[in-house]
């Protein structure tokens, strides 16, 4: 039996089911609400558009629409009206890593801006400017170039960065310094694609934002403010986090730094206008749309303004999901998508103090060098799952056992604290007293701990017992250090010491508060 050809209607059918429009020949729909009549351009035929999907009343306008409203064409006068702007504005917050271009600066001066940019970038991350500017300036005075950052130790980048959050970051700008200093001779590379290829930490965003600042490369940035600010220039809704909605955010970024400019125009003040603007104006909330630079533009500011556009089936938008009624305004882009809830995780967390009659010393362990709050110190703590049952003194036991050369011996909950040290089994060292003191909720990004905390206390020597790998124990080989926890004993007032001085470097200007 010869294939039956589907009718005209039929082929508007299947090509436009990705924005959920149903087209048929008119008179098909008596009983839908609500129809318009468009005309396809390319056959002469009106074709009748559904605009309810799910209960909801659809935007006929922006439901069927050309693709080529995502596309920046003519980006010369948006851009000058950008950097007009910019100009304006572009001391504002005070922040000290904005500096203006020079371009009369030589390769060791640009390698420098590109160090400070590249520090500036990965502070900011999840990170609000105000928060960052006190740990920049003091990251800048402990390590003023990449040469002194490769140098200084892990510990000594977290303690700058304690409260800055995301600490990982910190770990990877070492590292990556490291490399600089081998393989780069202490610059880093001048351009964006060598740069994400092959310095640790730095993704296309990053690459993007150093090159184009410090190096004057014409190459573009996609950051949180940049892709809302796009979504709703360009009217794009759709998945965020898709490679097609990701691709156009690109390519519009692209069009701002490499098409139709001049000389005069730099990649790097674009780009930082585009940024600028995306944070102070084009809010996620209450965006200020008529101090907007470029609103004349703006396919979602003028979105109202627009009549109804007649796209060619070959033009249509096959990537944008409807709009329904409840989605009203510029703050209906980008498209908004259901958050991840946070996984629920439980700790059990042991203060463990090793008490005489004149000191007092606390045990703190360095967590792995990958994952949540990578390479801190932290009083020793285990995961609890169906597997792990909830036994204090058990558990705390257990907890030391991980890290300590000398034998100690378990709490007895049989005993009194005094009759402890008479069941000690001949242990120089004794656990005699372990005391619930709460608990603790903690929410990451990702996370919702609960940390279940208890009190240890350890009594006898004349010093904390021996760890099995503790900072400066020549005698253990590198590889009883690798397999064991590295931990350390640390006094009440170098804790406090150690607290104050990490607050001074941070705020000098406060006196430390706010840490």
């Amino acid at each position: 039996m010869p294939k039956q050809k589907r009718t005209q209607s039929e082929v508007c059918d299947l090509e436009h089911s990705n924005t959920h429009q149903h087209f048929r020949k008119k008179g098909d729909l008596s009983s839908k609400p609500q129809k318009h009549h468009w005309k396809n351009p390319r056959k002469g035929a009106k074709y009748e558009a559904s605009t309810e999907i799910s209960g909801h009343e659809v935007d006929p306008i922006f439901s069927g629409h050309p693709k080529s409203i995502h596309i920046v064409s003519s980006p010369s006068p948006i851009r000058q009206a950008l950097l007009s702007w910019y100009a304006t504005v572009q001391t504002n917050r005070g922040m000290p890593w904005r500096k203006p271009y020079n371009p009369d600066l030589g390769a060791k001066e640009r390698a420098q801006r590109a160090y400070e940019v590249w520090v500036s970038e990965v502070m900011l991350q999840q990170t609000q400017v105000t928060t960052v500017i006190p740990y920049y300036n003091a990251w800048m005075k402990k390590f003023p170039t990449v040469a002194h950052l490769a140098k200084s130790s892990v510990d000594e980048v977290n303690a700058l960065w304690k409260g800055l959050g995301y600490y990982s970051r910190g770990r990877r700008l070492l590292d990556a310094a490291q490399i600089i200093i081998r393989d780069y001779q202490g610059k880093l590379p001048d351009n964006a694609k060598e740069m994400e290829a092959n310095i640790p930490g730095i993704g296309r965003y990053s690459a993007g934002a150093i090159s184009s600042i410090a190096y004057g490369e014409r190459v573009p940035v996609l950051d949180g403010n940049v892709h809302r600010l796009l979504s709703r220039f360009l009217a794009l809704h759709a998945l965020p986090k898709s490679k097609a909605t990701l691709d156009t955010l690109w390519a519009a970024a692209t069009a701002m730094v490499k098409d139709e400019v001049n000389d005069m125009d730099h990649p790097g003040d674009i780009n930082q206008a585009l940024i600028e603007l995306g944070s102070t104006i084009c809010k996620i909330r209450n965006p200020s749309c008529s101090d907007c630079p470029l609103n004349a533009w703006c396919g979602a500011y003028n979105k109202p303004k627009r009549q109804q556009l007649v796209p060619d089936i070959e033009d249509l938008c096959t990537l944008c999901e409807p709009l329904t009624e409840e989605q009203n305004g510029v703050t209906a882009y980008p498209m908004k998508v259901k958050k991840r809830k946070a996984r629920i995780e439980v700790d059990a967390v042991s203060v463990i103090e090793w008490r005489s009659v004149d000191d007092r010393q606390f045990l703190l362990v360095r967590r792995p060098d990958n994952g949540l709050l990578a390479g801190l110190y932290e009083f020793p703590a285990t995961s609890l799952d169906s597997n792990h049952i909830l036994n204090g003194p058990g558990l705390a036991f257990q907890q030391l056992l991980d890290v300590v050369e000398d034998s100690v011996t378990s709490y007895n909950e049989e005993f009194p604290r005094g009759f402890q040290r008479e069941y000690s089994g001949g242990s120089e060292y004794h656990m005699v007293d372990v005391v619930p003191i709460g608990n603790v909720l903690h929410t990451f990004s990702h996370i919702k701990k609960t940390y279940l905390a208890q009190w240890v206390v350890i009594e006898g020597g004349i010093k904390p017992p021996q760890l099995k790998c503790s900072p400066g124990q020549p005698e253990l080989n590198h590889e009883e250090c690798r397999t064991s926890r590295n931990a350390l004993w640390l006094s009440i007032s170098e804790i406090t010491k150690a607290k104050r001085q990490q607050n001074l470097e941070t705020f000098p200007d406060n006196g430390g508060a706010g840490v």
